[in-house]
Order: C-alpha cells, then structure tokens, then sequence
C-alpha cells in the first residue's frame, strides 16, 4: 500500500552549480515535486534555457522572479513572481526564468509538475537541469 512521504523544503538539497543552483526532487506515480534554490554567489550567472513539460504549480519561497512565455527571442511575455506568489503554467508552453535574490542572497522556489519530469533522474542524485551550456538529454 502507498505511504504518505515528507518533503523538506531546505534540507537535503543536491549541488547542481557550486554557489549557484541547489535541488532535490521527489516523485509520485503522476507529479513530480521540485525544490530549486539559487543563490546569488554563482547564481546570477547560470544561463536560462526555454524548456516546456507538463502543466507546473509554482510557489515563490524567498526572492523574486520572472517567468518569460517563449523561446528566449526580444518581446517575450513577462509574469513577475513576488516571494509568496504562486503562478500555474499550462502544459508545453515554452518558458524560461530570470531569478532576484532576496536580502539572504538566495531566490528559492517549489515547482509541481504533471506529469512527472523524469528527466530529472532518480530520486536522491543530483537532478538534471536545463541550463543553456549543458547538451540535452534524450
């Protein structure tokens, strides 16, 4: 029989970048849960990368961010996301994100999606993320 499981929301975070990007994930049998965490230090240099997946519920912890509609071109449509705002994003829409930094240097975020983003990899291992230097895998 399934069990209920608890997700700490700034604990037991994975190094993606050093000073930079910080995640962990978890999945269920339809939704996949995602905690990212940037920190300014090396944070304000990581390179957005337009992805889409299924529909996401996203939750503002601490700091700020844009949320931009399209592929990376001049123009694209900007939602501004304050701490504590939640924002929902319809499946396959392309979209990319632009972080500000809280007075603790860190701009945090809890990410739901469904379906599950498998491409983040296994529980418990350093998640995938679609930063613009990196190749994409298949």
């Amino acid at each position: 029989m399934p069990k209920c499981r608890v997700f700490s929301i700034d604990h037991g975070l994975k190094e993606v970048v050093a000073d930079g990007l910080y995640m962990k994930h978890m999945f269920g049998e339809t939704i996949s849960v995602a905690v990212v965490k940037f920190v300014e230090t090396a944070g304000t240099d990581l390179p957005a990368k337009s992805h889409s997946h299924g529909e996401e519920a996203s939750l503002q912890f601490t700091g700020a961010c844009s949320v931009f509609e399209g592929a990376g071109e001049a123009g694209d449509h900007e939602t501004i996301m304050e701490e504590g705002d939640a924002l929902l994003i319809p499946a396959d829409l392309m979209h990319y994100g632009s972080n500000r930094f809280g007075p603790a240097g860190v701009s945090m975020r809890l990410n739901v999606v469904t379906p599950a983003r498998r491409e983040y990899g296994a529980e418990d291992t350093v998640p995938y993320y679609p930063l613009a230097d990196r190749v994409e895998k298949s």
